[in-house]
C-alpha cells in the first residue's frame, strides 16, 4: 500500500480501536487492515497499537502519529476540494463533535437537510459530551457551549446564547412544592450534570441581586438526557440549558422552577479548526447551521422575553 492509504487505514484504526471496524468501514478484509498496519509499523520502527485478544490501544508513539496523520489526511483532502472547485458538489467525509441531547434535539434536522442537499459527502457524527480536542479528535466542526477556546487554531462562530433554567415535573411540585427562593432548594431533591463548570454551585442573579450557593445532588449523571428523564419521572429538580427542556416546557411535561432568577447563560458556538480555505463541506455545514438557528429564531425560542414571560405568569 502506499503511504496515504497507510495513514488512512492508521487513523480509521485509532478512531474506531478495532481492527474489524477499521476494515468493514473501509471495504477491506481484516487481514488486509492488519498487514498495513504491520508494515506501517515495520516501516516507522515504533510499535503504534498494543493489542490483545480483547483490546485494542495506541501506544503513545501511535497517538503522536494519529495526530499528526490526521492533520496529513485533512491537508490532502482539502487539496483535493481546491483543484476541484469546478465540481458544484462538495466531497469527503465531514466529522461533527457534538452532545447527545443536542445532536437528538437539534442536530439531526441540520444533517438531514444537509445531506439531501449535499448527497455525496459522508457524515461522521461523533457523540460525546466532553469537550474533545478538534485537532487530536479530527473533527471539521463541533458544537461548543462556552465562550471562548483556548487553543488560538480554533476559530468560532456564535450561534445563540442559551440560558441556564431550573426545572421539575408537576407531580415533583405537587408533592414537594414549589420553592420559593433559591435558599429552598436545600430542601429538594436536585438532578445535577456533572460535566458542567461548577456543577455543585449555582449562582442567581434578580434584580442587581447575586446569590452563589452551594447544592448537592439527589441525583447526579453526565449526561442531560438521562436526568432529563429522571425530572420527567418526578426524581427532582433539574438545572439545564433550555434548549434541553424546551419540548418539555411547551408541552407542560416540565415546568420552570424560580423563574423570577437567572442563572449565568451559556453561549452556544459552532468551533472548527481555522484554515486559510475551509473545506466546502465544512463551510457549507457551518452555513446551514446558522440558517437552521436564525429560520427557527432560536435564540428568541430559548431565551427571548415573550417565551419566558408567558411561562411565569401562567
Amino acid at each position: 500500500m502506499d503511504r496515504f492509504t497507510e495513514l488512512e487505514v492508521f487513523t480509521r484504526i485509532a478512531d474506531e480501536a478495532s481492527l474489524t471496524r477499521a476494515a468493514d468501514l473501509l471495504g477491506l478484509s481484516v487481514s488486509g487492515v492488519s498487514r498495513c498496519l504491520t508494515s506501517l509499523e515495520n516501516r516507522l520502527g515504533v510499535r503504534l497499537v498494543q493489542r490483545t485478544t480483547r483490546q485494542l490501544s495506541l501506544t503513545l508513539e501511535g497517538e503522536r502519529f494519529a495526530s499528526k496523520a490526521r492533520e496529513i489526511l485533512g491537508t490532502l483532502s482539502a487539496a483535493e476540494e481546491s483543484v476541484s472547485a469546478v465540481k458544484a458538489e462538495p466531497l469527503g467525509t465531514l466529522r461533527i463533535g457534538a452532545s447527545l441531547a443536542f445532536s437528538l434535539l437539534h442536530l439531526m434536522p441540520v444533517i438531514r437537510q444537509f445531506k439531501t442537499d449535499h448527497p455525496a459527502v459522508q457524515v461522521d457524527l461523533q457523540i460525546s459530551n466532553r469537550y474533545c480536542d478538534l485537532i487530536e479528535g479530527g473533527l471539521d466542526v463541533a458544537i461548543r457551549t462556552r465562550r471562548i477556546e483556548s487553543d488560538s487554531s480554533i476559530t468560532m462562530r456564535k450561534l445563540a446564547d442559551v440560558p441556564r433554567i431550573l426545572t421539575a415535573s408537576p407531580a415533583y411540585l405537587a408533592a414537594r412544592g414549589a420553592p420559593a427562593s433559591p435558599d429552598d432548594l436545600a430542601c429538594h431533591a436536585m438532578l445535577l450534570y456533572t460535566l458542567s463548570d461548577e456543577w455543585d454551585h449555582l449562582t442567581f442573579h434578580r434584580h442587581g441581586v447575586t446569590r452563589r450557593l452551594p447544592v448537592s445532588g439527589e441525583m447526579t449523571c453526565n449526561d442531560s438526557v438521562a436526568l432529563k428523564q429522571a425530572a420527567l419521572e418526578g426524581m427532582g429538580i433539574l438545572v439545564q440549558p433550555a434548549y434541553v427542556v424546551q419540548p418539555e416546557l411547551d408541552s407542560g411535561r416540565l415546568v420552570e422552577v424560580l423563574p423570577d432568577w437567572r442563572l449565568q447563560p451559556l453561549t452556544m458556538n459552532v468551533a472548527f479548526p481555522t484554515r486559510t480555505h475551509l473545506p466546502a463541506r465544512t463551510r457549507l455545514f457551518i452555513d446551514a447551521l446558522v440558517r437552521y438557528f436564525r429560520e427557527n429564531d432560536l435564540e428568541r425560542v430559548w431565551g427571548g422575553e415573550p417565551a419566558f414571560a408567558a411561562r411565569a405568569s401562567a
